[in-house]
């Protein structure tokens, strides 16, 4: 006989509330580390090859762009300066937030 465990429904609901705000703490750092290395291109530096450093450069691109390309179509690149990360970030935490206290109740 197995037995049933039956957990609280708010229990249940802090617990997906605070996983849901790590993945946007995580979703975050990696917007902010994909800014970052593509800041140090723009500006002329060369980033030695190594099979490691250019999978996690490609990793964080196809994890940011997809995200970052939905404000690019709003918010074109003024000269050298593009503001979609920014206003990505604000987005991410703002409405993450609020998704994460609905959750959590």
């Amino acid at each position: 006989m197995t037995a049933l465990i039956v957990f609280p429904l708010s229990t249940v609901r802090a617990a997906v509330a605070g996983y849901l705000g790590a993945l946007i703490d995580v979703y975050t750092i990696l917007i902010f580390a994909y800014i970052l290395s593509s800041l140090y291109q723009s500006f002329g530096g060369r980033i030695p090859y190594n099979r490691a450093l250019i999978a996690i450069l490609d990793f964080l691109r196809q994890v940011c762009e997809p995200y970052l390309s939905i404000f690019r179509r709003f918010i074109p690149p003024i000269g050298p300066l593009d503001l979609s990360p920014i206003v990505g970030i604000l987005v991410l935490t703002i409405g993450g937030g609020l998704i994460v206290r609905l959750i959590a109740g």
